[in-house]
Order: C-alpha cells, then sequence, then structure tokens
C-alpha cells in the first residue's frame, strides 16, 4: 500500500507541477536563490513594469497635449508644471537605489549568514564561491534590469521634449535618470549594500546602516561630483546686457564682473547703496563685462558616461573585496 506525505501533493499524470515547471527554467543553485528571494524579486520587477508603464502612459498624454496646441510652433505653455505624474514617477526612480540597497542588497549575505542558510548551502555540493557568485548575480540581474529599462523609457519621454521640462538638465531628477547613470547607479548601491551586509553579519544592522550610507551619498556626496565632472568655460559679454539665446540651456557655476584688461571681480563687487557710489566703484575699477562660468549641456553624454564609469569602477571593487572578504572569513 502506497502514502503520500503531508508536505506533497499528487499531481495529475502528465501535467507538470509548478515547482517543475520553474526547474526547466533555473536548475541547482540559480533556483534555490530566485525562490530564495522571490518576494522581492517580485516587487522589485513589479515596481519596474508599472512605473514604465506610467512612463509610456505620461508621455503619451504630453505628445497628445502638444499636438493640440501646436507645438512647436506655437508656445504651448507649461505643460510639465504642476504635473503629479511626472513627480511621482521622479520620486519612484530615485527612491529605487535605496529600495535595492536596503531591502536587495543588504540583507543578500547578511541574512544567509544570520539564519544558517550559508553554512548549510555550501556544506552541500555547492562551494561558497558559487554561492556568491549566484547571489551577486541576482542582486546585480535585478538592478541591471531595472535600471536599464527605467532609464531608457524616461530618456524616451525627456529628451525629446526637455524644454518643457522644469528640472535642468544637470538636476539629479534629469542627469541620473537617463543615460547610462541610473543602471550605474542602482548596481553601485546594491553592491554597497552586499558589501556592508557581509561585513556586518546581520540583517537588521545591516539595513541600517546600508539606509544610511545610499542617503549620504544620494543626498550630499553624489550631488558634489555629479558637477565637477564637467569642464567648465567662461563667456564674457559687455555689462548690463542680455545673454545670448544659446546659453539659456546651460548650468551657471559661478558669475563675475570684469575690466577689460580681463580681471575678476566677485558679483556684489561695487553694490553700494546708492547710484552715484556704484557708478564711482565701477569706474575706479573699470568694470566693463559680466562673466560667466557654465556648464554646457553638449557635455552632458561625456559628464553621464564618466559618472557611469566612476559608478562601476565603484561596484567592481566592492565586489572584488566582498568576494575576497567572504571567501577568507567563516561563514
Amino acid at each position: 500500500m502506497s502514502t503520500t506525505t503531508l508536505t506533497e501533493k499528487p499531481g495529475e499524470p502528465g501535467k507538470p507541477s509548478e515547482l517543475d515547471s520553474g526547474r526547466r527554467l533555473l536548475r541547482g543553485l540559480p533556483w534555490l536563490v530566485v525562490r530564495q528571494h522571490r518576494v522581492a524579486l517580485a516587487c522589485v520587477l513589479g515596481l519596474t513594469v508599472l512605473t514604465a508603464l506610467w512612463i509610456a502612459y505620461e508621455r503619451h498624454e504630453l505628445v497628445q497635449l502638444l499636438d493640440a496646441k501646436g507645438w512647436p510652433e506655437k508656445d504651448p505653455g507649461r505643460p510639465m508644471e504642476n504635473n503629479r505624474g511626472y513627480e511621482y514617477i521622479t520620486n519612484i526612480i530615485n527612491g529605487l537605489p535605496l529600495i535595492l540597497a536596503v531591502f536587495v542588497g543588504a540583507p543578500l549575505i547578511a541574512g544567509d549568514q544570520e539564519s544558517g542558510t550559508a553554512q548549510l548551502v555550501t556544506t552541500q555540493s555547492v562551494t561558497r564561491r558559487q554561492w556568491l557568485i549566484a547571489k551577486l548575480g541576482l542582486a546585480y540581474g535585478l538592478a541591471l534590469i531595472s535600471g536599464l529599462v527605467l532609464s531608457a523609457l524616461f530618456t524616451w519621454w525627456w529628451k525629446p521634449h526637455r524644454s518643457l521640462f522644469l528640472s535642468e538638465w544637470i538636476d539629479g531628477v534629469i542627469f541620473d535618470n537617463t543615460g547610462p547613470v541610473l543602471p550605474a547607479f542602482l548596481l553601485f548601491l546594491t553592491a554597497a549594500g552586499v558589501t556592508i551586509g557581509a561585513l556586518v553579519r546581520r540583517m537588521l544592522p545591516a539595513m541600517v546602516g546600508t539606509f544610511l550610507f545610499t542617503s549620504v551619498t544620494t543626498v550630499f556626496v553624489w550631488d558634489e561630483i555629479r558637477v565637477r565632472l564637467g569642464s567648465p568655460q567662461m563667456f564674457t559679454y559687455p555689462k548690463d546686457t542680455e545673454l545670448p539665446a544659446r546659453f539659456h540651456d546651460v548650468y551657471e557655476l559661478d558669475r563675475w564682473v570684469g575690466s577689460a584688461d580681463g580681471t575678476l571681480y566677485g558679483w556684489g563687487t561695487c553694490a553700494e547703496a546708492t547710484d552715484e557710489a556704484q557708478n564711482a566703484c565701477i569706474k575706479e575699477h573699470g568694470i566693463v563685462n559680466d562673466v560667466i562660468e557654465y556648464l554646457d549641456y553638449g557635455q552632458m553624454a561625456t559628464m553621464q558616461w564618466t559618472a557611469a564609469g566612476i559608478l562601476l569602477a565603484g561596484t567592481i571593487l566592492l565586489t572584488a573585496f566582498t568576494l575576497w572578504w567572504t571567501s577568507r572569513r567563516p561563514l
């Protein structure tokens, strides 16, 4: 007489079970890692798909509106002003690095070390290096797929209509979410979360530490790095005249006033209270020009690839350190 255990469910003859179907796509350790992190995987991929569909919808609505108003022949006004969809989408994309770093990267190794799963897996027919590669492959693959999809769609939405968007091209909401920067940023912060988790070896402290690191990096450090990726240029024009129209698209770094011999003075020089005092100061210093230091929009692509290179180099270093550290320390 045959019996069936409580954990088994008999299937119909000739019909593969859901478990068997999953194993056909992934086998062995990759299948185990995907199944172990299936909740995080489903949440991130679901968020990516929903955001991608939302971007496509918002772009379609914008194109319809611009066509109705006769753009570019006619001024469409400020169609992106008070656009809730744009605000929500950018908030989601800006929050994605934090989500991946804290909820995917930090627990990736720390969770297995804390629960003892790492020891259990590596005492079977799987080496420690195979376990690490499978775990990192899942996290990095998820970051890369999400970054590439959302960056491509956001660029597709923004680039043809960039003059209508309120954010400047150098702002993080544009610069960091278009081109190669977003996938590189997601990879770097995910790698940072994995490294912190490997060092701390406890899931909750690793998540807290990763949250603090990601917040400081995205809010303070990266903003300072971004504007230093370009090559500043100078432009001098007669004082109290308008900048040429071609400079309406530049990002202004600093501003001075200058004399005919090229000497520069701070913008506040000769900012006396009375017109007579100002005129006397201007005459004394020989000030005849306004001078701006700026970054041109034409540098954006080079700056983005430079930023992506820096972030990818950081990802490689963090990954190499994590592999070295976990190979030398007991699990």
